[in-house]
């Protein structure tokens, strides 16, 4: 499960590093913090989704998705409360937003796992750098 409080950090190395204490938001070095509230199930999510997105280390992100939990399957319930959907189209995970209409009109996002689907839909405008 994810840890007890504290942060985590997006390093411009593309390294995911938790901290008891917050990392400096003005450094050269952090890309992004997020608050751990290891109550809330979807802030694994959030975390593993926008890192992804922000070009964390792919088996950083994949060795804590494995700890956490977090399964193509459980995207599901995580896409649920996000108002998002998550779906197999031939090989690939697509994730889309609820009201996803078709290729040509809506927003998607795709790759080999619900993260990294999730984390391509970010990509397109939905979480800054």
């Amino acid at each position: 499960m994810i840890a007890e409080g504290g942060f985590y950090y997006l390093h411009t190395n593309g390294d995911l590093i938790w901290k008891r204490f917050r990392p400096e938001y003005d450094s050269d070095f952090v890309k992004r913090v997020w608050v751990v509230d290891a109550a809330d199930r979807g802030c694994a999510w959030i975390i593993a989704v926008e890192a992804l997105a922000l070009g964390a280390n792919k088996s950083r992100i994949d060795e804590l998705a494995h700890k956490w939990g977090l399964t193509d399957e459980d995207a599901q319930e995580f896409a649920n409360r996000a108002k998002l959907q998550v779906f197999k189209d031939g090989s690939k995970w697509c994730a889309t937003f609820a009201d996803f209409i078709n290729l040509q009109e809506s927003q998607a996002g795709f790759g080999s796992t619900a993260i990294e689907a999730l984390a391509e839909l970010a990509k397109q405008g939905l979480i800054r750098s």
